[in-house]
């Protein structure tokens, strides 16, 4: 797999014929292996492989490009990944971790924090893209992303749910928007309505220089230390791949051929294999370990982000 700068789409965002799901989503190999357990929940998805699209995921939230400048060009270093990404790394485990396991108190407070940030995310007058981190639609556009990140994980570890399996799957979903600030109601009711909201909005994804900029220092772990970058570059960058549907491959000029993709399944039906066998609490020993951290840290009052 290789990247390579090229010019975004030569349609304006949002328009054009409409996208498929072929376009939009990645396949997953198989079937989901049924093994007489209850249908199949979020939380099953908490699982230290669900980071191996982490990359990726980033890259599909930024490719709006409202989410993208207001990344790019924020001027909150505190919680900037190119600044802290370590930071950064256990802010958005601990709100995925909250978002799914919290209680609703728990999701109030960190609501409450991840604000205190968003209010300085703003663009200036005048800015060619205008975003702000409190626009209820771009952070419905993020919780999609991260949905969608879960969905593949799990899909590529276990196989293709059925259309039940996946309707329950869905069914807890809607904490990933509200514990930011998107409503109820502006969730997607079910799963079929996801679709239909995630294909029309992935016609707005547009890629520019700034953010193609930006997420090249992503891919090529300028943010880290060299040894972790040479050790995980290439790997990092062939998972980032592997993970991003067609429509967001052809926005950021990556080529992927069927070799890769070859590989790409190989890797995970291999991975999916051995997960069999790897207790279940170590695998989400991570997640849940970040869940301990935030409620160490609202007993003691100390800041969650």
């Amino acid at each position: 797999m290789t990247t390579a700068p090229e010019s975004t789409a030569a349609t304006p965002p949002g328009s054009g014929p409409p996208l498929t799901s072929a376009q939009t989503r990645i396949a997953a190999p198989g079937t989901h292996r049924a093994d007489g357990k209850r249908p199949p929940r979020l939380a099953d998805a908490l699982d230290f492989w669900q980071f191996s699209g982490a990359a990726a995921n980033v890259a599909m939230q930024l490719a709006l490009p409202g989410v993208g400048h207001g990344v790019a060009r924020s001027r909150v270093d505190s919680g900037a990944l190119m600044v802290h990404p370590w930071k950064r790394l256990r802010t958005t485990a601990s709100y995925l971790a909250v978002a799914i396991l919290g209680t609703p108190e728990e999701k109030y407070a960190f609501r409450e924090a991840v604000d205190v940030a968003h209010r300085q995310v703003r663009s200036e007058p005048g800015a060619a893209v205008r975003y702000n981190a409190f626009d209820r639609n771009l952070q419905l556009w993020v919780a999609a992303c991260l949905y969608i990140g879960f969905e593949d994980s799990y899909q590529l570890l276990n196989g293709r749910m059925s259309p039940e399996q996946a309707r329950s799957f869905y069914s807890t979903s809607a904490t990933l928007g509200t514990t930011l600030q998107v409503t109820e109601d502006m969730w997607p009711a079910t799963r079929a309505d996801f679709d239909v909201y995630w294909n029309e909005a992935c016609r707005r994804v547009a890629v520019d220089e700034t953010v193609r900029a930006y997420l090249d220092d992503l891919l090529h772990l300028r943010m880290i230390a060299w040894l972790p970058r040479i050790l995980f570059g290439d790997l990092l960058r062939f998972l980032t791949a592997g993970y991003l549907p067609p429509h967001f491959r052809a926005q950021l000029g990556v080529r992927w051929s069927a070799t890769d993709q070859r590989r790409f399944d190989h890797l995970f039906l291999f991975v999916g294999f051995v997960n069999r066998f790897v207790p279940r609490f170590v695998r989400t020993f991570g997640t849940r370990s970040m869940m301990a951290d935030v409620r160490r840290r609202l007993r003691r009052h100390q800041a969650l982000i």
